[in-house]
């Protein structure tokens, strides 16, 4: 990332540069040739950014330990699969 800013620093360094009224149009030109170059990399380095940005934004959410689960079987008899009825309040 440190490689991006020092592009940018140097990208806003040429913008200046080619602003400047005695500049001649030989040295604005090559300013204008690096700045092309610089902005071209640095669109390559964003392009790659976001790439990873997708792929961590596309993954699962991991479970976490406050996630409660539901445990409805624990109880339940092996041979009849039921945890047994009720044995009051049942109507009948």
């Amino acid at each position: 990332m440190k490689n991006f800013e020092e592009n940018l620093s140097r990208l806003e360094e040429l913008t200046t540069n080619i602003k400047r009224t005695d500049i001649s149009l030989e040295d604005a030109l090559k300013a204008f040739e690096e700045g092309i170059k610089l902005a071209k990399g640095m669109e390559k380095e964003i392009d790659k950014i976001e790439g990873k940005i997708q792929i961590l934004m596309n993954q699962p959410v991991p479970d976490t330990a406050d996630t409660p689960e539901l445990d409805l079987f624990t109880a339940a008899d092996a041979a009849s699969g039921s945890a047994g009825a009720p044995t009051e309040g049942l109507r009948q």
